[in-house]
């Protein structure tokens, strides 16, 4: 079985309070975005196996999400064994919930293809385990994630019209030192209603609350989104704790130039 697991952008991202166990409490509006990934399992008679080709993935197989994704699946359900392959295009690091994509998408391709039966709301549980916005790419509609992102509420927002370009500069941004750097606030217009609002109106007043210390570290990052905004972008913004950069336009993308080791995508939503 073949299935494409897609890329998410943030719409804002406040960081409001740490919590008792360490996460911190959010509120952001995920949306999907036209980005992926292809994935492929079939049962094998041998162990299982994992085997990923595309851009490279760091570290060791066996940490990977979609293995542990696996690993919560396969006693509870008596699964094979699977011979499983990941092509990677969705940047890792860049806040555009690659990872998660894959193994929320994996959950619910296992769902289908052996005939589970786990409803919507069981397989965001187990993806929630996972990762903090794993259970987003369950439904993969947009949303307003709070708690540590696994609380969805989904949102009803018509972007047909829009263009957007993302931008990754091949900076990878820890994520744990991106939230020590910051003081968790609650912001003086609440998220939900920021939203709401017509996106020309975002500019000055829907803020990812990790720019300020992953822009003062990585000042790159920012310029990316000083050139969207000087090349007639109407929102620009980092996604999630960086470094991927997003453009929004309402009409074409101009013809925008930037450093040739960067990752550049173009796409509707």
């Amino acid at each position: 079985m073949i299935v494409f697991p897609n890329a998410k952008i943030n719409f804002g991202l406040n960081i409001i309070s740490k919590r008792a166990d360490g996460f911190h409490n959010i509120e952001s509006l995920f949306v999907p975005i036209k980005i992926n990934d292809g994935l492929e399992f079939i049962p094998t008679k041998t162990k299982t196996a994992f085997t990923s080709s595309g851009l490279p993935i760091p570290g060791n197989h066996s940490d990977n999400l979609v293995l542990k994704a696996f690993e919560l699946l396969q006693s509870p359900y008596n699964l094979p064994n699977l011979n499983i392959h990941l092509h990677k295009l969705i940047p890792m690091g860049a806040g555009l919930g690659g990872g998660s994509a894959d193994a929320a998408f994996f959950i619910t391709a296992i769902n289908n293809y052996f005939n589970l039966n786990i409803t919507n709301f069981e397989m965001e549980l187990l993806a929630a385990k996972i990762g903090s916005d794993c259970a987003f790419f369950i439904q993969n509609k947009a949303a307003i994630a709070v708690g540590r992102g696994e609380i969805l509420q989904p949102f009803s927002i018509d972007l047909s019209k829009y263009k957007i370009c993302i931008v990754h500069p091949g900076i990878h941004v820890n994520t744990a030192w991106a939230y020590s750097a910051i003081t968790p606030n609650s912001p003086n217009i609440p998220l939900h209603e920021m939203v709401q609002s017509p996106i020309e109106n975002w500019k000055n007043n829907l803020i990812n609350d990790f720019e300020k210390p992953v822009f003062s570290a990585h000042p790159i990052i920012k310029n990316i989104k000083d050139y969207f905004y000087e090349n007639g972008a109407i929102y620009s913004s980092m996604s999630g704790s960086g470094s991927a950069v997003y453009g929004i336009f309402n009409d074409e993308i101009p013809n925008l130039t930037f450093n040739k080791n960067y990752s550049v995508f173009s796409s509707t939503f």
